[in-house]
């Protein structure tokens, strides 16, 4: 499947607050003929198929270079329409959704049998989300139809915040893109399953594990989070992703950094680092001073380093707490488990 030109609709927050929701009108017509329409969110751009067909989804599949037997998940405009997607909504989906719908929250539950098996990847449950971003809540509800989307990127690349980044993975590969500008979160939404009698991680994001203990008291973790033996349960965990083209090594001390670098540097590597600011005089670096800026800039920052010809990255180990959690399995993955 090839497209001649992956059509560009130009999109933002401001449009959809002066109320022209007939910029979204080509990119819906589209989508409800089955088309892939990337689009912008509150976390990363999502690439839209509709959800109910199975000719839609499988080309998502193709576009990205997918494994077939990783879930999607599905995103929807409106809360009522969970009604016609979930066979239950417990109580504590209320008291979630309350809290973190709209935003960068997706909640696993039992599905019914009306998606796409390709969505649900055979299973008998199924991701949800309800996102913040304006530009894709108008496009949702315009939709009216759940949508499928997985991050815009080829798979195993770092996923895109801008809608260039999408562009550089999957031009000619998708018929359209909505660019509304660079994602706020810069990571992919927390994944939570709430069909088990205490709700469990599968996948730290945005939202963070202490964010929702707040909400719904103390939750549980999937072992595939802390256990490289288990098999990850959560869309996109299932499988290597977030990588650049060049070697990512995590350090976990900074007394490790200059000898690294000075070693890359005699081997010819062109080196990138993103650590704190004492690490300013390395050769070819991009500093990141804080926690949220990493959070927010880490995929743009590992493509940058491609257009760079960046051929070695060190990264310093950030704490687990809060939104390091989701910072540092993100790194990991990049990494592949590569440490100093």
């Amino acid at each position: 499947m090839s497209y001649k030109q992956t059509k560009v609709w130009n999109v933002d927050n401001n449009d959809i607050e002066k109320g022209e929701p007939l910029l979204l009108q080509e990119p819906t017509m589209w989508i409800r003929d089955n088309k892939l329409i990337a689009f912008p969110t509150e976390t990363v751009y999502g690439l839209g198929a509709n959800a109910l067909s199975d000719e839609a989804v499988s080309k998502i599949f193709y576009a990205k270079g997918r494994p077939s037997d990783n879930p999607l998940i599905v995103h929807i405009g409106d809360k009522t329409q969970l009604n016609e997607l979930v066979a239950d909504i417990p109580e504590v989906a209320d008291r979630l959704m309350e809290a973190f719908w709209p935003g960068a929250l997706t909640l696993i539950f039992k599905a019914k049998p009306v998606l796409s098996t390709h969505v649900t990847a055979g299973l008998e449950t199924v991701g949800i989300r309800m996102p913040s971003n304006p530009v894709a809540r108008a496009f949702l509800k315009a939709c009216q139809l759940p949508i499928a989307a997985p991050s815009a990127n080829q798979s195993g690349r770092p996923s895109p915040t801008t809608a260039a980044h999408v562009l550089q993975d999957l031009n000619g590969r998708i018929d359209g893109v909505i660019d509304g500008g660079q994602t706020g979160i810069g990571l992919e939404s927390t994944v939570l399953s709430i069909v088990e009698d205490t709700p469990v991680l599968y996948r730290p994001g945005g939202v963070t594990k202490e964010e929702i203990e707040g909400v719904v008291g103390p939750i549980g973790v999937d072992k595939a989070l802390v256990s490289t033996n288990e098999q990850p349960k959560s869309p996109g965990m299932k499988y290597t992703h977030y990588a650049p083209e060049a070697d990512v090594y995590i350090v976990e001390e900074p007394k490790h950094f200059h000898s690294a670098i000075q070693r890359a540097k005699a081997s010819g590597l062109r080196v990138g680092v993103l650590a704190s600011e004492s690490y300013k005089e390395a050769h070819e670096s991009i500093v990141v001073h804080s926690l949220y800026d990493l959070a927010q800039t880490f995929y743009y920052t590992l493509r940058l380093f491609d257009e760079k010809a960046v051929t070695v990255i060190f990264v310093e180990a950030v704490p687990t707490l809060g939104v390091g959690a989701a910072i540092m399995n993100r790194l990991e993955k990049a990494a592949g488990g590569k440490r100093l």
